[in-house]
């Protein structure tokens, strides 16, 4: 797919279709939310910005979602070293960046909308947990149980069963983070959003949806093609 936008794009459509965009309007002081219904050239006029610039940062976006996991199953033939290092390479530093780009507009929604829709009081709280959880758990991977199955590939594990205990348990923690984001789109019920939601409002759904995505096809790298060849 060619990069579909140009000078004419609505800011709101252009966020619309790549949520993750909006954090280039945010960074350039872009109004995208209440201001969106306007075309890109207008916004780079009222803001003194470079439109090649501006157009050069949102494809990197749309570039980055191009390349995105869409066929997994390559990944079965592949040895475990190269696994490790395109999880770390694509899940662990993209959910990092996710979960810290996406934190703001979590806490913003909450706290302006949160009296009139008290479900996104719980969505606040367990976006905070999940991300709490999944910082600590993708750090563990790769300081002990990433070297560990690397040397469990090597033949060179000085005790395996408490290599297999450890994965075993990175398996229970995936399950748990699972259920935080199962119970994110049970109390949004399925990301359904209300008459009066902003712009912003929108975001946060279609950011916290696509983190689950990331989230569940990371673990799915993990869990089926990964942890299996020690666990058997």
């Amino acid at each position: 797919m060619t990069f579909p936008f140009t000078a004419n794009s609505l800011i709101k459509d252009i966020v619309n279709e790549l949520p993750k965009t909006s954090d280039v309007f945010k960074k350039n002081r872009i109004d995208f939310c209440c201001g969106g219904n306007i075309p890109l050239s207008l916004a780079v006029d009222q803001n003194g910005l470079n439109m090649d610039s501006l157009l050069a940062e949102l494809k990197l976006v749309f570039d980055k979602y191009e390349n995105a996991e869409k066929d997994v199953e390559v990944w079965t033939d592949s040895d475990s070293n190269t696994i490790i290092d395109h999880v770390i390479s694509n899940y662990h530093r993209v959910s990092e960046e996710e979960l810290s780009m996406l934190s703001p507009y979590v806490t913003k929604v909450s706290r302006v909308h949160g009296d009139n829709h008290p479900e996104l009081l719980k969505v606040y709280e367990l976006f905070y947990e999940f991300k709490k959880e999944l910082q600590e758990h993708m750090a563990k991977e790769e300081a002990v149980v990433f070297p560990l199955i690397k040397q469990l590939e090597d033949g060179k594990v000085e005790n395996r069963e408490e290599a297999i205990n450890l994965i075993i348990e990175l398996e229970k923690e995936h399950d748990h983070a699972g259920e935080i984001l199962r119970k994110i789109r049970a109390v949004t019920s399925d990301y359904t959003l209300p008459l009066d939601a902003c712009g912003t409002y929108r975001l946060v759904y279609a950011r916290l949806e696509a983190l689950e995505g990331l989230t569940f096809m990371h673990v799915h790298l993990e869990n089926n093609i990964l942890f299996p060849r020690y666990l058997s």
